[in-house]
């Protein structure tokens, strides 16, 4: 083993607009950076009312392995729940590839389904 490690994930927050938040992601998704993603990722979209927009810019971001993927997924979920439009943008091949592979290209880039009212088991 030659001992270089991967450069870290670094975020990039900035405000579009009060309802839109953006967030650069520059270097790997992946097992050791995806928990740091999720603690600056979600905060906002569970404390901040007006947030409306949630654009990932993946331009720069490099492999994405399956913790990585877990955590967008996580996003997406969370996203849907605080009615905010998540976008990932400038999405390289490589991420694309991997959305395909495992099915959840559409889930995370298309337009998420209406909130459906919830109802308790055995009642319609």
């Amino acid at each position: 083993m030659s001992g270089i490690l991967p450069p870290p994930l670094r975020l990039t927050l900035t405000r579009r607009d009060p309802r839109t938040l953006r967030v650069r992601l520059d270097g790997d998704l992946d097992y050791l950076t995806s928990d740091r993603f999720l603690a600056t990722v979600l905060p906002p979209l569970e404390d901040e009312a007006g947030l409306a927009e949630l654009e990932l810019d993946c331009a720069g971001l490099g492999l994405c392995d399956s913790a990585g993927l877990a955590a967008l997924l996580m996003v997406r979920r969370r996203a849907n729940a605080a009615s905010v439009n998540l976008h990932l943008d400038h999405r390289p091949d490589r991420l694309n590839h991997l959305l395909e592979l495992t099915g959840t290209l559409h889930h995370l880039t298309g337009r998420p389904a209406p909130a459906q009212p919830r109802t308790r088991p055995g009642r319609a």
